[in-house]
């Protein structure tokens, strides 16, 4: 059962874009490269690095969704509120380099 609460859709808004991130591991990198050669990988090539955060964010925008279209507002709520801090994390990386 699914809870609707703001604490928990901050704690899924967190944990979202990670699995989105380790998807796009295993679907971009994972026959070739260990995880280690993947973040080093990231560190030199920022075009892959604004990609992969732009993936990860789609995690949590399927997460929203499943929250809102089950009524879960508080739930939803919270996840839209870290989605934002990420979305703003990530425009500042893409401006820093």
């Amino acid at each position: 059962m699914l809870k609707d609460n703001l604490k928990f859709g901050l704690i899924l808004g967190i944990l979202g874009p990670f699995v989105g991130m380790l998807v796009f591991y295993f679907w971009k990198f994972s026959l070739n490269t260990s995880i280690w050669g993947f973040i080093q990988v990231l560190a030199i090539e920022k075009r892959l690095l604004t990609s992969m955060v732009t993936f990860s964010l789609v995690a949590n925008a399927a997460l929203f969704t499943l929250f809102v279209n089950t009524n879960k507002d508080k739930t939803a709520k919270g996840i839209f509120i870290v989605t934002c801090i990420w979305a703003l994390a990530a425009i500042i990386l893409k401006w820093w380099y």
